[in-house]
């Protein structure tokens, strides 16, 4: 079965982004059958989005995906770059039967490829330029989730439209797809190996999935959720392959996360705490981040 088209994003996959988000220890999770959801109702659907990607309560939740990033040069096998490791903190609030509104945060810890090796220097293997890594923040954004998909504030930058609400033996899929481009805000004089000729361009394919039981239990206002994409981005500043043809794509795959901060592993604790420490504050962060204006205020111009 599928729901009514989706209007713009599926928010970081509420995570958009990107992301997944985190739950608490889930109560009353019964085995006992459950009325079969009624996709045609709003508020089915709203609440089936806000569940399955974040709550339908207000409550903070916590997620992390693991993105695996290859550069594709428009030719040939793609070439493995570098891990990210994607930790998230999003606030729900319930506005009415069928809105339910977020303000997401989120980070990324670089790793090399496949591994728990947090970097701080990286050897690019198209270039052979060593490179110092720069870590990934960027929020608060605010969206809301509705029957047909979810709308964001400007600072967001993935667009999704919605492919519906998929029910599959068990399991209920919420996928979506968004592109997305803006000028490259790099100049040539100045940036000459980030800057490109053409637009920056983002692609994004993301899936959140859940147990149908859980799903349709009503006493639920989250559950149990895990969240799968890729993208096609152009090349992020920081790797300086502004010259290069091609694009990075990215696989990942994630979940919510009991526990929170705590739940994640010791080696992304300690890089967070150090690299990202607005995440252990949100209610204290307030002024918009993006790393691609924190890269050109905090970098000076390389040659």
């Amino acid at each position: 079965m599928t729901d009514h088209s989706m209007t713009r994003r599926a928010a970081l996959g509420s995570a958009l982004a990107l992301a997944g988000t985190a739950a608490a220890p889930l109560q009353g999770c019964a085995r006992e059958s459950h009325p079969k959801l009624d996709l045609e109702d709003p508020v089915t659907r709203a609440k089936v989005r806000a569940k399955i990607s974040g709550s339908t309560a207000e409550e903070t939740l916590h997620g992390l995906s693991q993105l695996h990033l290859y550069a594709y040069l428009n030719g040939g096998n793609t070439v493995p770059l570098i891990t990210m490791w994607n930790y998230t903190v999003t606030k729900w609030q319930p506005v009415s039967e069928t809105r339910y509104r977020m303000h997401h945060y989120e980070s990324g810890i670089y790793t090399r490829f496949n591994t728990e090796e947090v970097l701080d220097y990286w050897d690019n293997p198209v270039t052979g330029e060593r490179i110092e890594v720069w870590p990934f923040i960027g929020g608060p954004i605010q969206g809301e989730i509705g029957p047909d998909g979810t709308v964001t504030d400007e600072n967001a930058t993935v667009k999704p439209q919605s492919l519906g609400i998929h029910i599959m033996g068990d399991h209920v899929f919420v996928p979506a797809q968004s592109s997305f481009s803006f000028p490259n805000p790099f100049t040539p004089e100045v940036w000459p190996k980030e800057f490109s000729d053409n637009p920056y361009c983002w692609d994004s394919f993301f899936t959140h999935s859940a147990l149908l039981e859980e799903v349709a239990n009503p006493d639920l206002t989250h559950v149990r959720s895990t969240q799968q994409f890729q993208n096609l981005v152009s090349f992020h500043p920081w790797l300086r392959m502004g010259g290069h043809g091609g694009r990075s794509f990215g696989r990942a795959f994630g979940t919510k996360l009991d526990g929170g901060f705590e739940a994640l592993p010791p080696f992304l604790q300690t890089a967070v705490e150090k690299q990202a420490p607005e995440m252990l504050d949100v209610d204290n962060w307030t002024e918009f981040r993006n790393d691609f204006a924190d890269y050109m205020k905090a970098r000076p111009p390389q040659s």
